[in-house]
Formats: structure tokens, sequence, C-alpha cells
């Protein structure tokens, strides 16, 4: 599947990212377009301090399974194209370059 994000990138999402999302983060099942949603309209992308090919996406929401939480989608951006690594909802969002704030 190809997702498109705030700046019109085209993101690929493969099958076997949404399984191992799903795997790994149960909370997250039927989940998809709270990660459409969250690449199209963040409060937050910050740069990872870890590796600067790492962009972070995040987005709060009041309702999720797991009650208030922020979404973070962690976007893998190569030469060859951008992809999802993996998507989790958490309560911070990590330090590091900030790239993009909701005004």
């Amino acid at each position: 599947m190809i997702l498109r994000d705030i700046y019109n990138r085209q993101i690929r999402f493969t099958d076997e990212r949404w399984e191992h999302i799903r795997d790994e983060h149960p909370e997250m099942f039927e989940q998809i377009e709270k990660i459409r949603e969250t690449l199209l309209s963040p409060d937050t992308i910050i740069k990872s301090r870890t590796d600067s090919d790492v962009e972070l996406f995040y987005r709060y929401y009041d309702t999720t399974p797991v009650t208030r939480k922020y979404l973070c989608i962690v976007l893998k951006v190569l030469a060859d194209g951008l992809f999802i690594i993996t998507a989790y909802f958490t309560n911070t969002i990590k330090k590091g370059e900030l790239l993009w704030k909701k005004k």
C-alpha cells in the first residue's frame, strides 16, 4: 500500500510491516485510519537522534485503545523512497531535531 504524508511524499507500507506492527503492538489493530491521519496531519515531526534517516511523526489522540496517547509513526527516509518501519501509541515525544510542528 502507498500512503502520503504532510509533504505529499509517497510512503510504502508493506503487508510485512503491517503484520509486524499488529504482532508487536496489538493495540494497533484496526488503527490504519489513525496512521493515515497522523502522516497527513501530524502534531510534530522529529528527526531521530539515533538514526538520521528516520523521522518520527506524532499526533495526539484523546481516544485510543489504550487511553489518551500520541500515535508515533516511524519512517525510514532513503534515496530510493520512504517506508514505515513501525507505529505505536506512546505517552511521550522522543527528543531529537524538530523538523515540523503544528501551529
